[in-house]
């Protein structure tokens, strides 16, 4: 029977409660257990999809189509396990299929209520499709104290009760801050966050402190003590040089060997951390450097290009260099010039988002890196701007746009009304609902045999992750390949474009899905990986 692992946090948000439940995943992996991970979220959207990115960060795509959290993205990193669309959950989703029940009659006439409806649901949540997972790490959104997560933080405490004994141990994830007045770390704020959590019923078993630096000994047994918690299970989560070194970093802190003693789980097997190991090695011995530019539209929360930047990072590690990040923002060249923003850059890279805004700016950049032969990479969007740069230029369509932007007279992009999934045909209307309407998970694409990126993947039947509603029109196809570009993989059925490529550049390719969501620092993306050779290639010749 699986054992479940809760984790809480407190203080504050954005402590790194999805990066340590990733990297405890990862550190159990390593000592030869299979676990599974979960995100509770208690934001009354059913999922993320319709939220702005600059608020919540990227939405994480599953492979079954789900919009879920960005933790997602780093529990498949750390693990190498597939989430799915029941690995996260919202308040609002829960709500959801509550009232779809009493709708239906299905309560019997019964009083729907927090306790016991609501609760159970999420119980039912936490609990189903665990067979055969030695543990279940089970990340609470939040913190303590947050009036949404109640229900949460109910639901998990039923559990510890619910479960036979010595099948739950509960992480409580706090800030420790070091005051340069005093000259100390402070302890109260966990105290008091702690304090919180057994006032609900809580008792956590280990405390993950967000610290600087080294806990001193005494401030240790103050926790300890005050917490109730044994002095050894208050664990140090140092900030370190990369998220890559997180697990090395919490097993030498003891999280992964408290775990398993709160479990009864004594002796431990021994860790094999050589896979950890290797990755760290990679991201700190870069033997030179290449800077790319990011053109996008939510630039200033990073947290938007997550999957991304971690996959532009994996490309680096499998190149061995450092990669640079040159974040612009795609509104600027609308105002101005991009030649002094891109000259000097080893690559540059488009990437998705929606609507018109910075939109130009996106085609002059891609504008640039063809005509100038840099290296470039088009994402979703970014493919779909370059499409449309090309007509404009090449094919001598001035008016070439998106009708995500408005009418235009040439749609070179266009919505998407009907698509296969499977044997089963999707539709869309322009006026439905937005949430989870795109054509979103794994589909299949077929590469043409000879292309560069067949070559890339060394294969011509891939599977890829898609969030996207707009498509390039095939129509203007003929007229872009006798300009020199390549519709290099299409559909199964051949109706729609999923790669374009120009053979004659040095390294110029579109794609319509996001290949960044299957990187691993472990297994980097072929994508990825050749783009930045082809950047370390560029930055000799700059």
């Amino acid at each position: 029977m699986a054992r479940y692992i809760f984790i809480t946090g407190g203080v504050v948000s954005s402590l790194g409660k999805g990066l340590a439940s990733a990297a405890l995943g990862a550190l159990l992996q390593a000592r030869g257990y299979s676990v599974r991970l979960r995100k509770l979220d208690p934001y009354l959207n059913v999922d993320p999809g319709t939220m702005s990115p600059t608020q919540h960060g990227e939405v994480f795509v599953t492979d079954d189509g789900a919009e879920t959290d960005l933790d997602l993205g780093h529990y498949e990193r750390f693990t190498g396990r597939n989430a799915n669309r029941q690995d996260n959950v919202t308040c609002g989703r829960i709500y959801q299929d509550l009232i779809a029940r009493e709708r239906k009659g299905d309560f019997l006439g019964a009083t729907v209520q927090v306790i016991p409806h609501v609760t159970n649901a999420i119980k039912e949540f936490v609990r189903d499709g665990n067979e055969g997972v030695d543990f279940v790490l089970v990340e609470i959104g939040g913190t303590v104290g947050d009036i949404e997560g109640l229900p949460f933080f109910e639901a998990i405490r039923q559990l510890g009760n619910d479960l036979p004994r010595g099948h739950a141990v509960y992480v409580h994830l706090t800030l420790l801050p070091y005051i340069p007045t005093a000259g100390e770390l402070k302890t109260k704020p966990t105290q008091h966050s702690v304090k919180e959590l057994r006032s609900i019923g809580i008792q956590p078993d280990i405390l993950l402190c967000r610290c600087d630096r080294e806990i001193p000994r005494e401030e240790r047994r103050k926790l300890g003590l005050f917490c109730n918690v044994r002095e050894s299970a208050v664990i140090e989560a140092r900030d370190v040089g990369s998220i890559y070194d997180a697990p090395a970093a919490y097993h030498a802190a003891g999280l992964d060997r408290e775990v398993l003693a709160a479990f009864g789980i004594e002796p431990a097997p021994k860790p094999n951390m050589r896979r950890w190991e290797a990755v760290t090695r990679a991201y700190h011995n870069p033997e030179g450097e290449v800077t790319i530019a990011v053109v996008g539209k939510y630039t200033g929360l990073k947290d938007a290009y997550k999957s991304l930047i971690e996959a532009l990072t994996h490309g680096g590690m499998a190149n061995k260099v450092r990669v640079k990040l040159d974040w612009i923002e795609s509104e600027v060249f609308e105002s101005a010039d991009p030649a002094p923003h891109l000259e000097g850059v080893h690559g540059i890279l488009v990437p998705g988002g929606f609507g018109a805004r910075g939109a130009e700016g996106k085609i002059l950049a891609a504008k640039f890196a063809r005509e100038r032969n840099v290296p470039y990479f088009g994402i979703c969007f970014g493919m779909q701007m370059a499409v449309i740069e090309a007509c404009r230029d090449l094919v001598g369509l001035p008016n070439a746009n998106s009708t995500e932007f408005g009418p235009t007279k040439e749609p070179v992009v266009g919505l998407m009304t009907e698509w296969l999934r499977g044997n089963e045909l999707e539709r869309r209307k322009e006026a439905g609902d937005l949430g989870g309407t795109m054509r979103l998970g794994a589909y299949k694409a077929e590469l043409k045999p000879g292309s560069r990126i067949a070559a890339i993947y060394d294969a011509t039947e891939i599977s890829e992750r898609h969030r996207h509603r707009y498509e390039v029109n095939t129509a203007y196809r003929a007229r872009l390949e006798d300009k020199g570009f390549a519709f290099a993989g299409m559909s199964p059925d051949g109706l729609l474009p999923e790669t374009i490529e120009i053979p004659s550049h040095p390294w110029f390719i579109g794609v319509q899905f996001h290949p960044e969501l299957r990187s691993r620092p472990f297994e980097p993306h072929p994508l990825f990986a050749s783009f930045i050779e082809a950047a370390k290639a560029q930055s000799r010749l700059v």
